[in-house]
């Protein structure tokens, strides 16, 4: 993308977002550009992480095997991903890494383990240590929220009504629990297409309720080592004025 591009695209986007409203609080569909949907992606590979599985602080610490999100989702694990940010071929401890479908289908089938995680659990080490200073713990290589088959323009028009998140602030997601509360601002959406911006308002709901209510757009966006598609979520709660 040109320089020139690159300007033109943020200055539509500066004055898409002048004079934005506030919402009255409501539940509706929201919808996540990629960039904030990454953060979605993000709480989920630390629900799988096999250290905090083995210590019993994550809410999916009992689902292996069953329905996490719903059919025909797959997220993927890709350490020779060409030019990922996470692509290596063994991982901290030396151990041969391997492709791995973390969710197929909507089923969980993995967790990211490293040596001491997978002998905590009983498992063996599937390839995921990554160092941090001196120790190591597991995670993602390049992980990958498959694309779905409608476009963001289809979603927006299939939701009628709803928000297109474009900015998320704060952390508020509780490992432990799943519950998720985060500020946003973005475009509120009528039939099907963005009517105004809005802003100073609040996302909750539970990341296991979202994630198996979560349907994947076609626009994956591989440029990064957590990626993912366009997606929405059915059912939020919007906290606004």
């Amino acid at each position: 993308m040109s320089a020139e591009e690159v300007g033109r695209i943020a200055g539509e986007r500066t004055v898409r977002r002048l004079n934005p409203r506030q919402l009255e609080t409501r539940k509706a569909p929201v919808v996540y550009e990629p960039r904030t949907a990454r953060s979605l992606l993000g709480h989920f590979a630390g629900a799988i992480n096999g250290a905090s599985i083995a210590r019993g602080t994550s809410f999916l610490k009992d689902k292996m095997g069953q329905q996490v999100f719903g059919k025909g989702i797959t997220i993927s694990d890709d350490p020779f991903k060409a030019r990922g940010g996470g692509t290596a071929p063994f991982d901290a401890e030396g151990t041969g890494a391997e492709y791995l479908n973390m969710i197929e289908d909507g089923i969980l089938g993995h967790w990211f383990l490293d040596g001491y995680a997978a002998r905590e659990l009983g498992l063996t080490s599937n390839g995921r240590a990554r160092r941090s200073g001196s120790s190591t713990s597991p995670g993602a290589t390049n992980l990958t929220l498959q694309a779905g088959e409608k476009t963001p323009e289809e979603i927006l028009r299939d939701i009628g009504e709803g928000l297109l998140v474009t900015d998320l602030i704060g952390h508020g997601a509780n490992g432990v629990t799943g519950d998720y509360s985060r500020g946003a601002s973005g475009y509120w959406v009528e039939n099907g297409e963005i009517a105004y911006p809005v802003s100073e308002i609040t996302i909750a709901g539970n990341l296991k309720d979202m994630f198996l209510n979560l349907t994947p757009a076609s626009d994956l966006d591989e440029r990064y080592a957590v990626a993912t598609p366009t997606v929405v979520i059915e059912g939020l709660t919007i906290a606004g004025s």
